[in-house]
Parts: structure tokens; sequence; C-alpha cells
């Protein structure tokens, strides 16, 4: 049975934690396993991990140099078939989401799927802007980061570190790098995540896109780029 490694970065989240500490121990599917690489939180967020503390929970509390430097921590840390990453105050969509992810083909080195946009108390605001395509492939996130990095699972084998250059979007840079390297990609077609609509990307959303603009110049190149930002200004004025 192929086992998911759920990945989930915290500091001082004693607001936002439990939902995400709940959604997994409820899972229909046994093989999983829950990192927590923690930030040396000064809240309650290590009481948290202990109430819920388990034999599938593994957890570090120390000082790190930022978000992705503790994701490539939970990366080596992990042990099982697939990666998943999810924010404090993420959810599975329900109960059974890993095990319909799970059934997918053990050949499949990226599985993915849509997104629900959630509030503070976890409350239903809105479906994910931007859906994910029928066919994913490398050159789709010329039109932006089409699948939500919480709904976009990576074969461990093929996984590589976060590029730590990369401050607020190196999640953009990461997806397109491991969806260069997969030979099969599958597309659920399921809603695989609620996603709190906060964050460091979205409080830093200026650094963000001008990060995830360098991040296309080097995959897709400058022109190429340029053209397709030109297309997303007209897209917003007609909308």
């Amino acid at each position: 049975m192929k086992k998911l490694s759920v990945i989930t970065v915290t500091f001082n989240a004693e607001q936002t934690l439990e939902r995400t500490l709940k959604s997994v121990c409820l899972q229909s599917y046994p093989e999983i396993e829950h990192i927590i690489v923690d930030g040396l939180s000064t809240d309650h967020t290590i009481d948290l991990i202990h109430k819920y503390d388990n034999d599938k929970l593994l957890w570090i509390s120390e000082p790190d140099n930022g978000l992705y430097d503790a994701m490539n921590k939970g990366i080596k840390m992990a042990t099982g078939d697939y990666l998943c990453f999810l924010n404090a105050g993420d959810t599975f969509f329900a109960n059974n989401t890993v095990e319909l992810i799970m059934q997918s083909d053990s050949s499949a080195d990226i599985i993915y799927g849509e997104t629900a946009i959630v509030d503070n108390e976890g409350n239903f605001l809105h479906m994910r802007r931007l859906k994910a395509p029928d066919k994913l492939t490398w050159k789709s996130f010329k039109q932006g980061m089409l699948v939500c990095h919480q709904a976009f699972i990576v074969k461990r084998e093929i996984t590589e570190q976060y590029d730590l250059e990369y401050k607020f979007s190196s999640d953009f840079d990461w997806a397109i790098r491991m969806l260069k390297k997969s030979k099969v990609i599958i597309n659920t077609n399921q809603f695989l995540i609620n996603y709190l609509n906060e964050g460091v990307t979205t409080l830093n959303r200026k650094k963000s896109l001008k990060e995830r603009y360098r991040i296309m110049v080097k995959h897709y190149g400058k022109v190429s780029t340029f053209l397709h930002h030109i297309w997303f200004i007209i897209r917003f004025a007609i909308k």
C-alpha cells in the first residue's frame, strides 16, 4: 500500500493548526505520516502537536531560514511514496480525500486536483479562481499557477529541494521543475483541498508577483513571459 507524507510548516499557528491536525487524523486511508516542521513557536502550537501526538505524527521545532527552508526539512524527513504540503489551517476536502488520491496509478509522478478557498473559521468562501486544466504539463504554468500547491502531490523519488533564492514564490518554481521531470501526470478530477485564504504569499503579494515573473522568464524565456503578461492585463480588463 502506497504511503503519503503530509508536510505542514508552522510558526505560532495555534489559531489554525488544529483544523489541519484533525483533518489528517480523520482520513480513511491508513498509510499516512504527518510531518510538522515548526519554527520554534512561542504560542501554544507545540501544545496542540502534543495533543494530537500519535505514531504517525513526526515533528521538530527549531529555528529555520524561512518557509521554504522549513519545507526542505520536511522533504528530508519524509518516508512516504508521495508528498503533500498542507499549511496550518488547510484541510483535505473530505475524510476520504487521501484514499481517492492514493487510488491513482502507482506509475503517477504527479497527482493533482481542485481547491476550495475557506476563511479563518474554515467556512467555504468560493472555488479557486484558476481551474486546474484537464491535462497538466510544465508549459501549463505559463498561464499562472493553475494548480494550488496543496493540491499538487508529487512522488517522493523525483522530489527536489525548494530554491531558497525565492522567498515568496519558490513553490511556483518547484512545481514547474517537478512537472518537467514527470512522465505520468494524473488529474483526479476531484476537489482535494480546503485552502485557507491567507499566508506569506498573500501578505507579500507584490514581491511574490515579481518573483513569479523572474521564475517564468527562467523557464519560458523573456519574450514568451512578456507576451503572456500582456494577455493577463487584457484578460483582467475584459473581466
